[in-house]
């Protein structure tokens, strides 16, 4: 099956464990339909370069899936009919890099450097 990469921004002013229940409801969607998420990860509030819906931030999420492209089809077709969902962006890749993502790297470099000082 094809692999694919999600980001999805969500708006600010849900709860961090709404933002969460976001991406198992979007994972319950693809099993649904054939596919599986093979990881997630929540990059949490982050402010945004420009405004969207009169938003400055929102909560990010980062998906791994492994779904036909029907599965991924309805799964944005439902992402952007979703209220709480501002954007979504989804990539095909060859294959999944293991380990965490860029974001999730440069949080634990930071917090690294925090701890020398």
């Amino acid at each position: 099956m094809p692999l694919y990469e999600h980001v999805m921004i969500a708006r600010q002013d849900l709860s961090n464990t709404q933002a969460e229940g976001l991406i198992e409801h979007f994972g319950t969607v693809l099993s649904d339909n054939g596919g599986s998420l093979v990881d997630h990860e929540y990059w949490g509030v982050k402010t945004m370069a420009y405004k969207i819906n009169k938003n400055r931030k929102g909560h990010y999420a980062f998906l791994r899936s492994d779904a036909p492209a029907p599965a991924v089809q309805e799964m944005e077709r439902l992402m952007r009919l979703h209220d709480d969902v501002m954007r979504v962006l989804t990539i095909k890749v060859d294959q999944h890099v293991e380990g965490p993502s860029i974001q999730m790297q440069k949080r634990d470099e930071r917090d690294s450097r925090r701890e020398r000082r």
